[in-house]
């Protein structure tokens, strides 16, 4: 009799948790997320080929989302604890796919951005520089603060900027950053982080629309002063 191939025998960059790690859920089968959900197999088979099997019971995911804590038992090798947890995945999912779509808020000027960040940064007593990402409509996808410190071209990496804005799939991407002293005037760095960034912004589709330095109450938008 062949043993079955258990999950210990999987090399481990070839195993659900450790490729998740490594290479993000969306690289994953819908029977390695399973697998993921089930936690273990049976003394007969591995995790992986019990996810298989409850899949191909249901036919498809269409099927299998409709399915009661019951019509999970009945599965060899499913019991109380794995079938509740299918089941509180499901939900999950369901109530996601439930929750309206947010207004985002959107950026059309320089005083949106202030409008949006002023409150919350005018009297930060470090400088933190922190990056806003929008998709074709100018709408906010995610605020990110990127440092917390003296700006300083080689600390601000484009690098930073843009590993974010891919991972959100942004359309554009405006930066930020306050002046403890108040004064929003651009130094000589917030002039030469602004030309780096734009230039590589440049290189990967991704266009820097601006950088906004805050004071206090006031702003300075490096747009409108011809660095971008």
């Amino acid at each position: 009799m062949v043993k079955p191939m258990m999950i210990r025998d999987v090399p481990k960059s070839e195993r659900p948790r450790e490729r998740m790690l490594q290479e993000g859920a969306q690289s994953l089968s819908n029977q390695e997320l399973f697998a993921l959900l089930l936690g273990s197999g049976t003394k007969e088979e591995s995790v992986v080929q019990l996810a298989g099997r409850v899949l191909s019971h249901f036919k498809n995911l269409r099927f299998l989302k409709d399915a009661s804590i019951h019509e999970l038992k009945q599965i060899r090798g499913v019991g109380d604890a794995k079938a509740v947890q299918m089941k509180a995945a499901m939900e999950i999912g369901r109530r996601m796919n439930s929750v309206p779509a947010e207004e985002r808020y959107a950026i059309r000027s320089p005083e949106d951005v202030s409008k949006l960040v002023m409150d919350d940064m005018r009297h930060l007593m470090q400088e933190h520089f922190v990056a806003i990402y929008l998709n074709t409509k100018n709408e906010v996808l995610y605020k990110d603060t990127i440092f917390i410190g003296s700006l300083n071209a080689s600390i601000v990496h484009p690098r930073e900027v843009y590993k974010q804005a891919l991972r959100y799939s942004a359309a554009a991407v405006i930066c930020l950053h306050n002046h403890p002293s108040g004064n929003p005037d651009p130094s000589r760095e917030d002039i030469d982080v602004t030309r780096r960034l734009t230039e590589c912004g440049q290189m990967i589709g991704i266009e820097l629309l601006d950088h906004v330095i805050i004071g206090d109450k006031c702003f300075t938008s490096l747009k409108e002063k011809g660095y971008i």
